[in-house]
């Protein structure tokens, strides 16, 4: 039986436990809340004196590639080192009031003065100017872009209040070689030239972001970090050879200091495919310094560079004559080395001659301006323009190179009486080293003008592959007619004066020189003994695989075309070993010269 005496106990029992109970209720309810119901709510209000912060997380730009995969351009890392001046002041007063063991910011600033190798004055600055400026300040830069040594050297410190990010910087593992194509970055990562520039869309990255919150002791506070992750910049192949664009850099680097030139240029193209497989420049320029060249040197004038192409035009207009005119190899006209025209236009030759019956090939070996110019009478005016046209004359090339020149050439109704005729042989017109190979190329390649191409592809990080939006190739003379100047110049090649200079044992060669004068831009006439050379050929002769295009700007030692001729010859020979072409099997036909 239980009595009133102890029913009064338990009572009291029974209810001081309800109470607890609904206490402890009443604070899993709130952490409920706290913790999961209203928790960015709360969070925020927590941390609403918290200290906080946030980094920018960079991706790595993309690599530049050669034909075969090798690294022309890469990514390496560096760091961006800061400080947080109010977390030192909160440490150093710790120090002092004998809660924390750590070193003061007096005794560590030496030590990261010694490792990034700036002055100790001027890292105790850095700290001392924030503060001065806001004093609460939680950022100041240390010192950007140090290196991967010195970054493990200042962690080691192991100081809270000493952050590094990484920050990708470019690299050019084979300094110069190719440095007038690929370009360069600033300092700040930015794309300036070649194409680093031209294909900044495919090479750049996307940042990415990191924010998160701390204590006042420099801790992070859990559940308050959040990450944008960075992304990479793709990957852009170039059709470039690396080894070949190397020799031929140092073989153009020669001929231009052994014939006393301003500048020179070497571009080989495979004519079936339209894809340039070196571009080789001097002077050059190293990417991975840029200010160590002159200005006019940092960039690329195989792409930006226009001349008048000189006797090299010849070739077009033969093809022009023979496709639309009715002439052949052997057609033949009368020409002295001083022709006057019924118009009035007076055209003479380098050399003094009598009037000979000269054949198109004649008068493409002696490289006759008469001749050319009689032989361009057998079409209107509007036709040779179209048929310029068709080559590519006056159109750049499907490169997309930042900064790309277009050749010079003015409508037919625009030709004077003097112009009708010098457009004939390469005079009153310009166009750049891409339009004159892809011109030759189309005539090596059966009549069939391909569009030239440096790019291959940008893979994207995700691996998704993009490849450049080029023109369909074109038609521009029939495929006999391309036969018939593609034994014309190899001719030239034969029974030209310079022809052992350009001669590659076991195999047939074709080829043009050009002689081109310069303006002066003062008077706006011709430059008097100052010349643009050139010369362009390709091989084997009987099925055209490579074209090669050298071009010198004012040599002084020799100033006619046959300056080109060494540097012409090897590099041929070069291109012709590094891509393995078997060596001709038949002989070539020998066409007269006069009828």
């Amino acid at each position: 039986m239980t009595t009133r005496t102890t029913r009064s106990p338990r009572r009291r029992t029974v209810v001081a436990l309800a109470v607890v109970l609904a206490v402890l209720a009443g604070f899993i309810v709130r952490l409920v809340d706290i913790q999961i119901v209203n928790a960015d709510e709360h969070v925020a209000d927590s941390i609403e004196n918290a200290l906080g912060g946030s980094q920018t997380l960079y991706g790595a730009r993309g690599e530049i590639v050669d034909e075969q995969g090798d690294t022309l351009a890469g990514s390496i890392l560096l760091y961006d080192c800061q400080l947080d001046p109010l977390l030192i002041t909160q440490i150093d007063t710790q120090i002092l009031d004998g809660t924390s063991s750590r070193r003061p910011w007096i005794e560590v600033s030496e030590d990261v003065a010694e490792i990034t190798g700036q002055d100790v004055a001027a890292v105790r600055a850095i700290v001392a100017d924030a503060l001065a400026e806001n004093p609460d300040s939680r950022f100041a830069y240390l010192e950007r872009r140090v290196t991967t040594e010195q970054y493990r050297s200042l962690a080691d410190l192991a100081m809270p209040y000493i952050v590094c990010v990484p920050h990708p910087a470019r690299a050019y593992p084979d300094g110069a070689v190719a440095g007038n194509l690929i370009g360069f970055v600033g300092s700040d990562g930015t794309a300036l030239e070649g194409y680093e520039l031209s294909a900044d869309s495919c090479l750049a990255p996307t940042e990415g972001s990191r924010t998160f919150q701390r204590g006042k002791d420099g801790v992070l506070i859990p559940g308050t970090e959040k990450v944008q992750p960075a992304e990479d910049g793709g990957t852009l192949a170039l059709t470039i050879d690396r080894d070949l664009q190397w020799y031929l850099q140092q073989l153009i680097g020669e001929q231009v200091q052994d014939m006393g030139a301003q500048r020179g240029g070497i571009l080989v193209v495979e004519t079936k495919t339209g894809k340039i497989r070196a571009a080789a420049e001097y002077p050059s320029v190293d990417p991975n310094d840029p200010l160590a060249s002159e200005l006019d040197d940092r960039g690329n004038w195989i792409f930006r560079g226009t001349f008048e192409p000189g006797s090299t035009f010849k070739a077009l207009t033969a093809a022009t004559v023979v496709d639309a005119g009715g002439q052949n190899t052997e057609s033949t006209v009368v020409a002295s080395s001083q022709e006057t025209f019924a118009n009035g236009a007076r055209v003479r030759d380098a050399f003094a001659h009598p009037a000979y019956a000269y054949t198109l090939t004649g008068v493409l070996i002696d490289s006759s301006n008469a001749g050319i110019s009689k032989f361009s009478e057998k079409v209107d005016a509007q036709t040779r323009y179209d048929y310029f046209q068709r080559f590519g004359i006056g159109e750049g090339s499907a490169v997309s190179f930042y900064g790309e020149e277009q050749g010079v050439l003015r409508p037919s109704d625009q030709w004077d009486n003097q112009t009708l005729y010098n457009t004939s042989f390469g005079q009153g017109l310009t166009t750049t080293m891409p339009e004159l190979a892809g011109a030759y190329a189309a005539i090596a390649n059966d009549g069939v003008r391909m569009p030239l191409s440096l790019v291959e592809s940008c893979t994207a990080a995700d691996g998704t592959v993009t490849t450049p939006d080029l023109p369909e190739p074109e038609r521009v003379i029939s495929e006999d007619s391309a036969s018939q100047v593609r034994a014309m110049l190899e001719n030239v090649f034969l029974q030209a004066s310079y022809s052992p200079q350009v001669a590659i044992p076991g195999y047939r060669v074709a080829g043009k020189t050009g002689t081109g004068e310069k303006v002066d831009p003062v008077t706006g006439g011709y430059k008097s003994g100052v010349y643009y050379t050139s010369m362009v050929g390709f091989a084997p002769a009987e099925d055209p695989e490579y074209l090669v295009v050298v071009t010198l700007d004012e040599p002084t030692k020799v100033t006619s075309s046959a300056a080109n001729a060494t540097a012409f010859q090897k590099a041929m020979t070069q291109v012709l070993k590094t891509y393995r072409v078997m060596p001709s099997t038949t002989s070539p036909e020998v066409l007269p010269k006069f009828g």
